[in-house]
């Protein structure tokens, strides 16, 4: 039974559809993935699921009565909320109940005898309330989904302000998996999870009772999970069913299949418009050429082939440093206490740097240290004197109300038009992407933009957080090789190995005073 119907959808970006009268159905308890090209407007359609966004036409329609559960790694939190108040806020009476009878069960030593019957009495009604509702298991579950995200129960504690962006993330989707939704719609989930979390993620999601989509640019996981595959494609969703693999063979066999098609179609036009252009103005042909000419209008075109989107990212090297970039001395980095143990290293011209460790040690913390933005807690650090850094953080403060064309010209007023979209082009920015608000876009469009941004920085210090979050494995391949072309300093915070393996000459790994 269809939990979801869409029909005939159509949305438009300036003028321009994204979808052609895209239809899909999904069915109850159905495991699947949603592919398409960066730009085919897969983030879109899940904002149009979950009703973020109205299409100009068609209809989309869910089963009455069945939640459904977004992932938005984008959302705004309250930054002094306490992360054990916000991934326990569905089930927060039932957590304040058990504080309640805590402290009853506290009180009971203080009391007189007939006091502390009615204490006890009424701890343990609470205690009945909590094991008919299920409490423990609900807690156990709390408590396994944090550990299955890489999430220490000690920052329940925490106020969400002091979160890194990856932490943030993580407790997004963490608190989502709790509600148990009829739905998931998850967009990227294995953004800032390192590989043991993206294993427990895969587990957790193919032991799922109920239905997902996910959008994920990470194949391996896309092939663990997938039961049934929606392609996007040339404005319309492809139902393949059956699992990735399945959906490989299926969509090379198709697109030989289109491309013939295509090329005949190409073939049949360009000689009946010559026999039209041959035979129009003679008088024995002119009603013959007429009807092919009507004929030809009336054809249903089949869209070209889609062709790989190209990438041609470049960090320039303004001017060599000396030897010793950035020395490091003892230093102690944190907002109060020391995250992690005292850093004494030495990172040299021309080396390749990726600084590695558990999720909200400190990773970004400590680039920010370096980089004068937070306060040292103790020790010393000094770069050289002829460094240039060009930083790529981890979080975009670029205006998302403003289109991408526009940010690039707001930097370097002095481009040209063709400057700025050759610019934009180059990483991936379309036209019609370069004309839209940056809100409208994936996270992978975004990153492509902030990656455009550093073309001209021409630093010979490049400091880089996280910057393969989002994007495509096309466009990860080309800043791999950017980066091994470039000729200065980089310093990489990542969580993926196949990525910074064969980038970087070595890692430094961040340890927790906790764990000395």
């Amino acid at each position: 039974m269809s939990i979801l119907e869409m029909n005939d959808i159509r949305f438009d970006y300036g003028g321009e559809a994204l979808y052609n009268k895209a239809s899909m159905r999904l069915f109850e308890g159905e495991h699947t993935v949603l592919v398409g090209p960066n730009g085919s407007g897969k983030t879109t359609l899940l904002k149009l699921l979950n009703q973020e966004l109205k299409p100009d036409s068609g209809t989309i329609s869910w089963q009455n009565k069945k939640q459904i559960g977004y992932l938005d790694q984008y959302a705004t939190l309250d930054g002094d909320q306490l992360v054990g108040h916000y991934l326990q806020a569905v089930y927060q009476p039932l957590f304040d109940m058990e504080k309640t009878m805590e402290s009853l069960y506290e009180k009971v030593a203080e009391e007189t005898p007939e006091k502390q019957e009615k204490l006890l009495m009424r701890a343990s009604r609470l205690g009945e309330a909590l094991v008919e509702a299920d409490f423990y298991a609900i807690k156990s579950k709390v408590g396994s989904i944090m550990s299955g995200l890489g999430l220490p129960m000690t920052l329940l504690d925490e106020p969400i302000g002091r979160l890194s962006e990856g932490m943030r993330a993580k407790i997004i989707l963490g608190k989502l998996l709790l509600e148990d939704a009829d739905v998931l719609l998850l967009d990227e989930p294995t953004n800032f999870l390192d590989v043991r979390h993206i294993e427990w993620l895969t587990k957790f999601l193919n032991s799922y009772e109920k239905a997902f989509i996910v959008v994920s640019h990470h194949e391996g996981f896309l092939k663990d999970i997938a039961r049934t595959v929606f392609a996007l494609e040339n404005g319309v969703v492809t139902r393949y069913k059956g699992d990735y693999a399945f959906y490989e063979k299926e969509r090379e066999l198709r697109s030989l299949q289109h491309e013939k098609a295509y090329k005949s179609q190409v073939k049949f036009i360009e000689k009946t418009e010559d026999f039209i252009q041959k035979n129009l103005t003679r008088a024995k042909t002119s009603k013959r050429a007429q009807s092919r000419r009507r004929m030809l209008k009336k054809i249903d075109k089949i869209a070209p082939p889609r062709k790989d989107r190209t990438y041609r990212f470049f960090f320039p090297l303004q001017k060599a440093t000396g030897r010793d970039v950035l020395k490091i001395k003892d230093l102690e980095i944190g907002y109060v206490d020391s995250l992690v143990e005292p850093l004494s290293l030495v990172i040299r011209r021309q080396e390749k740097v990726v600084i590695t460790g558990k999720n909200g040690i400190g990773k970004s913390t400590f680039l920010k240290t370096v980089l004068g933005e937070v306060e040292k807690i103790n020790g010393d650090f000094e770069w050289i004197d002829t460094a240039k850094i060009a930083y790529f953080e981890q979080e975009s403060n670029l205006p998302e109300t403003m289109t991408p064309f526009k940010i690039v010209h707001a930097r370097y007023p002095h481009f040209t038009r063709k400057d700025i979209m050759d610019l934009l082009a180059n990483h991936g920015i379309d036209y019609a992407m370069a004309n839209r608000r940056l809100d409208t876009l994936s996270g992978g469009e975004t990153t492509k933009v902030r990656m455009a941004l550093l073309r001209h920085q021409k630093g010979n210090v490049l400091i880089l957080d996280e910057p393969t979050n989002h994007l495509d494995n096309e466009a990860k391949e080309a800043l791999k090789e950017a980066l091994d072309n470039y000729q200065g300093t980089v310093i990489l915070v990542s969580h993926e190995a196949p990525f910074y393996e064969s980038v970087c000459d070595y890692e430094i790994e961040l340890f927790s005073t906790e764990s000395s």
